[in-house]
């Protein structure tokens, strides 16, 4: 499919016409495939000995018509070959790394990644045999410093969760083609609307689809996108570990997906305008937005992105009970851990994260830190809501 990317965000991957002249990819609800005789079986199991890409599945873990649509969209989107979709970003994360590595190799990744995704590198690859080292994500000395013989990948976010840190994409892949490490990017807070990995020589990049691309907070999915070589690797491990979406799943996030350059750029307005309030206001310690001149990867992230991102984290001059009122006194946003949807969201990530100070502060986690996923509403509401919420927190 041809066109900049709000055309290919509605039309491409999906069949022209379609199965009874629908407008939208249909929903097939199928747990396995029939044939029509012995022949066509034999067709089948010739094309996948030959390895050629047969023309059909046989059973619904290997495959499906509506998610299929998905993958051909997210591909085009991102600039990839492939595309791959999972159940969750976790099981993205997990099917890829646990296809990619074996036991005695070592990964590198960046210390701010989400907190699950550094535990199943603490706990499960750790269980496997294969070791992680964690750098900063700002520090490309660190990145080098870290790599050892037996590094086979590099893992990071970008921006990162929730202090919106930006990895200098070019010199983490210029180290690591030197050194022949496969590069990794989780690109859910940017979206291909701010930035497309794949464009700037990253080897694979991967998303929770549940936030920005499916946009309205009612599904659970994710995806990893690269080139054919390493995706058919992944997609091997997919038949047998059995990461499948759900048919359903994939048709909510066709459906998003439509949308995803109008939101994303009305969120990342949205997200700009309230970084900039909050930085004036008194109440207001600090402000983690990549669009703010005083974030200090600024200047990278106006080379490296379109835009800056619908998520926005800030400190409160006050503690961390002062921060619960701060997120109480919202009006506007629900309170909840997730983001990307078309519904602001707020959470204080030190309440969510453990009752256990030092566990908190291990994990970088002040608790006076808010993180405000931005949605879709209004700035002007949004902004007012704030204002109210800072004035009732001094009162």
């Amino acid at each position: 499919m041809t066109g900049r990317l709000s055309t290919q965000a509605v039309h491409a991957g999906e069949e022209r016409p379609k199965l009874y002249g629908a407008l939208t990819t249909p929903i097939v609800q199928t747990s396995t495939y029939t044939f029509e005789d012995t022949a066509e079986i034999l067709e089948f199991m010739r094309q996948k000995a030959t390895g050629d890409m047969p023309s059909r599945v046989d059973y619904g873990r290997y495959g499906n018509p509506t998610q299929s649509a998905v993958e051909r969209k997210v591909a085009v989107l991102e600039g990839g070959d492939r595309a791959l979709l999972f159940p969750s970003g976790m099981c993205a994360i997990t099917t890829t790394l646990g296809a990619l590595l074996s036991a005695g190799d070592h990964l590198v990744m960046v210390r701010d990644a989400y907190h699950r995704t550094r535990e199943f590198a603490t706990t499960f690859l750790t269980r496997w045999g294969i070791e992680t080292t964690f750098v900063p994500v700002d520090d490309p000395d660190a990145l080098a410093s870290a790599i050892r013989p037996n590094t086979r990948l590099f893992f990071s976010e970008t921006p990162t969760n929730p202090y919106l840190f930006v990895m200098d994409l070019s010199s983490m892949v210029e180290t690591a083609r030197a050194h022949g490490i496969t590069t990794i990017i989780d690109s859910t807070f940017a979206t291909p609307v701010n930035l497309r990995p794949l464009e700037h020589g990253v080897d694979l990049v991967i998303h929770s689809a549940t936030k920005f691309l499916g946009g309205h907070n009612d599904l659970l999915a994710g995806t990893v996108v690269g080139s054919s070589r390493l995706l058919s690797q992944i997609e091997e491990a997919r038949k047998v570990l059995g990461g499948v979406a759900s048919p359903h799943d994939a048709y909510l996030l066709l459906r998003g997906l439509k949308t995803l350059e109008l939101r994303v750029q009305r969120q990342n307005d949205n997200a700009q305008r309230i970084a900039m309030f909050l930085e004036g206001h008194k109440a207001v310690r600090s402000v983690y937005y990549p669009g703010l001149p005083s974030h200090p990867q600024h200047e990278l992230a106006r080379r490296q992105m379109a835009g800056f991102g619908g998520v926005v984290s800030f400190e409160i001059q006050g503690d961390g009970d002062r921060t619960s009122r701060l997120v109480d006194l919202l009006r506007v946003p629900y309170i909840g851990p997730t983001l990307g949807g078309v519904e602001s969201i707020v959470e204080q990530p030190a309440a969510l994260y453990s009752l256990d100070r030092a566990e908190r502060q291990e994990a970088g986690l002040k608790d006076n830190l808010v993180r405000y996923a931005v949605g879709i509403e209004d700035p002007e509401d949004l902004i007012s809501d704030l204002s109210q919420a800072l004035d009732g927190i001094q009162s």
